[in-house]
């Protein structure tokens, strides 16, 4: 039973503030590990092709912490859990750099993606309940530009303790230090109410098609975003639009127009319909891709297409998840479902992208985003005008 329905009042700004600075954490672990991977191998005198397994047990750990912290907001208090995550996050984070066999340290990653998974589902659960009575596409927008804003100072903090130390533990350690002051913080913070149904009712049956749908399109969007990401700096470099300097910077020019997009997506949902927003971007999505595609051969438009890309995806998945939050009664198992459907997505589109590169060649990328786009459009479209029957009571 949740037993969120705290006495004491809740403070909404302290709530949210909380929040954002538990995704900033989440996003500053994440985006370190990439850059960190070199060392990690040496460390654990592993070769490239074994120190991989890291991301494979990373993302194992993030899909089921995502589906069990689920399960967990709904049954136990969220602020609390958001604590036990933070530590856990803090600690396996701390010993990741420092291990010296290969088991030890995947053994680290998974416990660190496991509360990765929930801590993300809270976040994300609890800001909804904190601002069901309002508007939530600016909260759940700013959560997610907070993410990115971690991944993107985290990499300038790891360059700056490379040029002081030797070693890239301190930028770990950092991290986790700036981690226990929010565990103490959240275990103290007063409960956020669970969403209620129209009857007052915070435990509700599940509406299946509904939330498959949603499944699908966080599956299909997640893959696409992290397919393309992955992949335009070697699709640049294969087909010889871009040097390794120069596809370096459209990577990078990719994931900055993203977080701009992420920034601009907090002030575009105060003036239009969640809905309407996502139609937008998805159409704006497959316009960019198709700029790529048309002309396969011009290095301009493939920059044209990447920025133009992440302008449009950034605010795909907040946005998605604020729909979610005003036709269905949201719970943390529905959202543990939704960011399962994105791991399993952030995981599959780049394989079969791989694969498709050596199979078919690096043209291949973009069709294949652009068909998962389109996909997108089809389950959101279909979700938007479904009807969808609320449970009553007797």
């Amino acid at each position: 039973m949740n037993t969120s329905t705290s006495s004491q009042p809740v403070n909404k700004l302290a709530l949210t503030a909380a929040y954002y600075l538990s995704i900033f954490m989440l996003g500053s672990f994440t985006s370190v590990a990439g850059p960190a991977l070199p060392s990690l191998a040496e460390n654990t005198s592993s070769t490239l092709d074994q120190i991989s397994l890291f991301f494979v047990l990373g993302a194992l750990g993030y899909l089921l912490g995502s589906y069990f912290g689920g399960q967990a907001y709904d049954r136990f208090p969220g602020n609390r859990i958001m604590a036990a995550t933070l530590l856990v996050i803090a600690i396996s984070g701390a010993f990741v750099p420092i291990l010296r066999q290969l088991w030890l340290l995947l053994l680290a990653q998974f416990m660190l993606g496991l509360a990765q998974g929930a801590n993300d589902v809270g976040c994300n659960t609890l800001l909804l309940w904190v601002h069901k009575d309002k508007g939530t596409g600016p909260y759940i927008n700013g959560l997610h530009f907070f993410f990115g804003l971690g991944a993107f100072i985290a990499p300038l903090v790891l360059a700056g303790v490379l040029s002081l130390t030797d070693g890239i533990q301190w930028v770990f350690w950092i991290f986790a230090l700036l981690s226990l002051p929010l565990v103490i913080w959240f275990w103290r913070l007063p409960e956020p109410r669970a969403q209620l149904d129209s009857n007052g009712n915070e435990r509700t049956p599940m509406p299946l098609m509904p939330v498959a749908l949603l499944v699908l399109a966080f599956v299909l969007y997640v893959g696409a975003e992290v397919g393309f990401g992955n992949w335009i700096y070697t699709y640049a470099l294969t087909l010889g639009l871009g040097t390794a300097i120069t596809s370096a910077y459209l990577t990078s020019a990719f994931w900055g127009t993203f977080t701009v997009g992420r920034l601009l997506g907090v002030w575009i949902s105060t003036h239009l319909r969640s809905a309407t927003i996502l139609f937008v971007d998805l159409l704006g999505c497959l316009a960019s891709l198709g700029v790529i595609m048309l002309w396969g051969d011009s290095a301009l438009a493939l920059w044209a297409g990447a920025i133009g890309l992440g302008l449009f995806m950034a605010s795909v998945f907040p946005t998605t998840l604020v729909l979610a939050g005003e036709r269905l009664n949201i719970t943390g198992a529905m959202t543990g479902w939704f960011l399962f459907g994105g791991g399993t997505g952030g995981m599959i589109l780049p394989w079969v992208i791989g694969q498709a590169f050596v199979g078919i060649g690096a043209g291949a990328m973009p069709t294949i985003i652009f068909i998962a786009v389109i996909l997108n459009l089809l389950s959101i479209a279909v979700f938007v005008y479904l009807p969808i029957k609320h449970p009553q009571t007797v």
